[in-house]
């Protein structure tokens, strides 16, 4: 524990002292008064030719106006040479920033950036692409997974310590590790988890051969025995369907596919909610290409992923485990109480192949030989399936990596970087493409500061650990600083997974950062497609607006924003055929080189050049380009849907406007705020720090204040999960004409009210001052 609290002492350089946090200021003012010293010296020989004319007009006439001249002379030459030099420059930012003023808020292409040797935005973009090398990226991937690396193996371990001796070679500002213990599952090496058929009295009639390697962390451990109920990707519509059908599931071993937009963890949920007695998931040559000759897996390769239904460490839900030997033990409502285990297509076809009962919608097909696609629950010959999954909790050590560029004047604002480093298999996707991108644009951030570049924020660059578990290393690390990341933390890039292909960019992200994405994909070039600007591709192909996606569960950015409130990307190319390899034993970089036809450095590039163009926007700017209006269009939308049932609320005494009310406050704030930014002096350091807090703060504003973190961690009323988001608020309000009688008109109001509260606090925080709120709620509502 000495060790552990060493480390959480070292962690804290990289922030200032509350008293320091007004530091940069002096040094933006010395700035100035250089530069005006600079101008006085500038216009020195002028005025000396002058003083000297007056000096001797009276006897010397004639050197009088020789003089004179020369003046002019040397005048005209100076002011010449002056405009070819700054007009090139300006000439050359612009050319630089081309395509950028429309998502540009302060700051821009042609502002030198404070307290360095006076770069322009364009000369610091020049340098980065300069600076990003092709050849360190497809290294990294390859070293990173020449073999599974857990968390506490050997593997991991040997791994960590090189990351850290890399970050170190940079001789950044400064570079640390932070320990914690989480508790981990892992497969029972003393019995194996298995999977019989047995007769109608019981007893084993054949067992099915399993891998021991494939299991689901976090599975609930145990036996169940039963009918089996295929339920397609396992969506909360296609649960549905089997009930409107008469299919119960209840008791049943539920079979499901993976992908559909669903996480193992959804699927299991959704299960074990609908009566499930365990779940069984496995890959469909219709959704993931099955034929090794062609790129795909072979049919007896299953896919594995954690079922917890969050984050972290789920014996600490909401709370760090720095110490696990502390605190009690609390479990996360996340974790299931039912058995789950990954199969292989050919143990899906062995299964589904017997059932019998009605036959499935035709969108349920997949591509399972001598499968006809059948429901069940009956299985042939009376037969039943038994599941026995044995798995065991462990606590392990795990280890944060961190390293810094300090920013010169705002130092005690981060934009934080990170990757999972650990993987249950080779991992080149899942770990080894997110770390190689992490450090090479940690070394080039590096270098260019070596090079003059001297950013106003700190960049933080972090590996995290155990991230097979559910983003474990990086959430305990939230948990642990949440208190002071929504003051502090400007935004955030995961970097997992960054590459399954070279063709299709998406951008899973906070509707904050949409601006500061759309100006960077006009600037870097697509891997694929040599002239053209990702954004110009995006366009050809239907839009460029396609690229943005909502964060999602499973996302490495997930918990920043619905947990901790901090704006987050993940960012990941693609193509329109799935990378199959992905939570799998084959998840290997030659794989990986032979889908992206040995371009896996390039693509590399140019994702780390895209991210690498956004920090360099957010490390530049006077003013953080951050939409601060866009949850105003969010929210418009859920008013318009609330507007339909307008009548239906009114018949049973509830009314919409106060939802109404809370979205104008909040846009008129919002608009309010951005426009007393444009019309600011951003170039005064106190009021560029002035607006950049208010600017930061918009995220965490979103937090509803009125739940528990503990009980509902992510309390992110547009991206969170419960009973307090819009998206829960939405799907009940359905209800009123879908199914009036499971209307619950009290849980409704206590939604609406949670909901209504959190925007309405959202609004008074952007106006700054208490009398500036000028809002007509009264306390005293039907939400009570």
């Amino acid at each position: 524990m000495d060790a552990i609290r060493t480390r959480l002492r070292q962690s804290s350089s990289v922030g200032v002292a509350e008293d320091e946090e007004v530091g940069g200021a002096p040094r933006v003012e010395m700035r100035f008064v250089t530069s005006e010293a600079e101008e006085e010296v500038e216009a020195g020989p002028i005025s000396d030719i002058t003083a000297l004319v007056l000096r001797y007009r009276h006897g010397y006439q004639r050197a009088g106006v020789f003089l004179c001249v020369s003046g002019v002379v040397i005048f005209i030459t100076a002011f010449l040479l002056a405009y070819a030099v700054f007009g090139g420059r300006y000439h050359c930012s612009q050319e630089g920033g081309q395509g950028e003023e429309d998502g540009q808020q302060g700051g821009g292409a042609n502002t030198p950036a404070d307290g360095g040797a006076g770069l322009y935005l364009g000369e610091l973009r020049v340098m980065m692409r300069r600076l990003l090398q092709d050849e360190d990226i497809l290294n990294t991937v390859s070293r990173v997974s020449r073999a599974s690396h857990p968390p506490g193996s050997s593997e991991g371990t040997s791994l960590a310590s090189e990351i850290l001796r890399r970050f170190r070679q940079l001789q950044m500002d400064h570079t640390w590790t932070e320990s914690l213990y989480a508790t981990l599952q892992f497969p029972d090496r003393s019995q194996r988890s298995s999977l019989w058929l047995v007769d109608s009295a019981g007893l084993i009639s054949e067992q099915i051969p399993l891998n021991p390697s494939d299991y689901c962390p976090y599975s609930a451990t145990g036996s169940t025995t039963g009918g089996v109920v295929y339920a397609n990707y396992g969506r909360p519509e296609d649960f549905n369907w089997l009930k409107s059908a008469g299919v119960s599931v209840v008791g049943c071993v539920v079979v499901m596919r993976v992908g559909g937009g669903v996480s193992f963890a959804e699927k299991v949920w959704l299960a074990e909610r609908n009566g499930g007695g365990g779940a069984l998931i496995y890959p469909d040559p219709a959704d993931l290409p099955q034929d090794p000759r062609r790129l795909g897996l072979n049919m007896h390769t299953a896919v594995s992923e954690h079922v917890h239904l969050g984050s972290g460490d789920p014996f600490t839900p909401g709370f760090p485990s720095f110490n696990h030997t502390q605190f009690p033990s609390i479990q996360s409502s996340g974790l299931p109480l039912i058995p789950a285990l990954p199969i292989s297509a050919t143990v899906a076809t062995k299964l589904l192949s017997q059932l019998s009962g009605p036959s499935c919608p035709p969108s349920w097909r997949g591509r399972l030989p001598y499968v006809r696609c059948v429901v069940g629950p009956e299985f042939s010959s009376g037969r039943r399936v038994k599941m026995s999954v044995h798995n065991v909790m462990a606590p392990v050590l795990l280890n944060n990596i961190f390293s810094s560029l300090e920013g010169r004047v705002e130092p005690d604002q981060y934009i934080i970087l990170g990757a999972q480093r650990d993987s249950l298999s080779p991992g080149a996707v899942k770990s080894g493409v997110g770390t190689a991108i992490l450090l090479e644009l940690a070394r080039t951030f590096s270098a260019m500061v070596k090079n003059g570049f001297s950013p106003r924020r700190s960049l933080l660059f972090v590996s995290w650990d155990a991230g097979e578990f559910g983003n474990v290393g990086a959430t305990e690390w939230l948990e642990g600083y949440l208190s002071m990341l929504h003051l502090k933390a400007v935004a955030y890039f995961s970097l997992d997974q960054a590459i399954m292909g070279d063709d299709v960019l998406s951008a899973y992200t906070s509707p904050l950062l949409v601006d500061l994405l759309d100006a960077a994909v006009r600037q870097v070039e697509h891997p694929k497609h040599a002239g053209q600007t990702i954004y110009s591709q995006a366009e050809r192909e239907g839009g460029s607006w396609r690229i943005m996606k909502p964060l999602y569960l499973n996302s490495g950015a997930y918990s920043f924003t619905a947990f901790a409130g901090v704006p987050a990307m993940e960012l990941r190319f693609t193509e329109e055929r799935a990378y199959p390899f992905v939570n799998t034993p084959l998840d290997s970089a030659s794989r990986l080189q032979e889908v992206l036809g040995g371009r896996l450095g390039v693509t590399g590039r140019s994702l780390g050049e895209l991210v690498g163009e956004m920090v360099l926007r957010l490390a530049h700017d006077h003013i953080l380009p951050l939409r601060i209006t866009s949850y105003a269009q969010t929210v418009l939308q859920f008013s318009a849907q609330l507007n339909k049932h307008s009548a239906e609320l009114q018949s049973r005494g509830l009314s919409p406007h106060w939802v109404f009310s809370a979205r104008g406050d909040y846009s008129r704030a919002a608009e309010t705020l951005q426009r007393a930014i444009d019309y600011s002096d951003l170039h005064d350091p106190t009021t560029a720090r002035f607006y950049n807090t208010r600017i930061m703060r918009v995220e965490y504003y979103f937090l509803s204040q009125y739940v528990s973190v503990v009980e509902t961690p992510f309390r992110h009323v547009i991206h969170g999960r419960g009973d307090h988001t819009l998206s829960a608020l939405t799907e009940h309000l359905t209800l009123l004409t879908s199914d009036p009688e499971r209307f619950d008109e009290k849980r409704f109001r206590r939604q609406l009210a949670f909901f209504t509260w959190t925007l309405q606090g959202a609004a008074n925080a952007l106006n700054g001052d208490v009398w500036s709120i000028h809002n007509t709620h009264n306390t005293h509502t039907d939400s009570h």
